[in-house]
């Protein structure tokens, strides 16, 4: 079987900055043991796997265009920002007649990305995070949080006093990964951008991840609330990097970055 590949850097401007993805469509999925093997052989933050609805076309065009899931190399997820934003813009590039595709996921509901300018605008859910003490993980990171926040999917906010503080984390990658399948956010105001964040994911044989669209959508409800506003500047303070323009609009998380295709070839199977 030959299945076509791109890898796409998400969230950037130009190679080696963002959070790189493959994304491989199929004609149909796949055993799940198969596409997590292929997430391990790719072994990027994420592999994304389309496959078309037959019937998108008879919706009005209201209803999804693929279908979309996410393979880290150790497990399916719930929400990729990045791969979706890098779904989008292999859709999009490869088809300019297109100003937007839908995609219809698993646990997240119908993603939406939009050309917006130079680059592009992803819908993803807005997941407001709620207050909770959450002492074992702020031991696992090191941190003094000023506030600490959860929500359910497995994702800890926790706040810290300045960007200082935020690049100054160094977590425990051992006890990280021994708390389960949690996403954990360390983010504070910053002088780079309005919001500084850092992601850790060990559990998903991430340490740390270079820029994580899905952070964004439990963080942005939040900063909102704290500026009164409903758009601000963010950036993940990665080795890689990468700037996120960011918007609540509803239940919505907007979020708006470039993409940058780097490789494209066939996958063999």
């Amino acid at each position: 079987m030959k299945i076509p590949f791109a890898q796409i850097d998400a969230f950037a401007a130009k190679p080696f900055e963002g959070n790189p993805a493959a994304v491989m469509p199929l004609t149909h999925w796949l055993d799940d043991d198969v596409l997590q093997r292929i997430a391990v052989e790719n072994n990027l933050s994420e592999t994304a796997f389309l496959v078309a609805v037959a019937d998108s076309e008879d919706d009005g065009g209201d209803g999804p265009d693929f279908e979309l899931r996410w393979f880290t190399p150790a497990a399916e997820v719930a929400l990729c920002g990045h791969a979706t934003l890098a779904s989008g813009h292999f859709v999009l590039s490869g088809d300019r007649s297109r100003d937007r595709v839908r995609f219809a996921t698993r646990q997240a509901g119908l993603l939406e990305v939009t050309r917006d300018g130079d680059g592009y605008a992803m819908a993803l859910p807005a997941w407001t995070p709620t207050p909770k003490a959450m002492p074992e993980i702020v031991a696992a990171l090191g941190v003094e949080p000023v506030e600490t926040l959860w929500y359910d999917k497995g994702y800890a906010l926790v706040v810290v006093k300045d960007e200082a503080a935020v690049r100054a984390a160094a977590p425990d990658g051992r006890a990280v990964k021994a708390l389960g399948p949690y996403v954990l956010i360390v983010v504070a105001e910053g002088e780079t951008a309005d919001v500084v964040s850092r992601v850790f994911t060990d559990y998903f044989d991430i340490p740390e991840d270079p820029v994580t669209g899905s952070a964004h959508a439990v963080m942005v409800p939040y900063w909102a609330a704290k500026f009164g506003r409903s758009q601000f500047s963010a950036y993940q303070a990665s080795a890689r990097g990468g700037h996120v323009g960011c918007e609540l609009a509803g239940d919505r998380v907007v979020l708006r970055g470039g993409c940058v295709t780097v490789i494209e070839g066939t996958f063999l199977l």
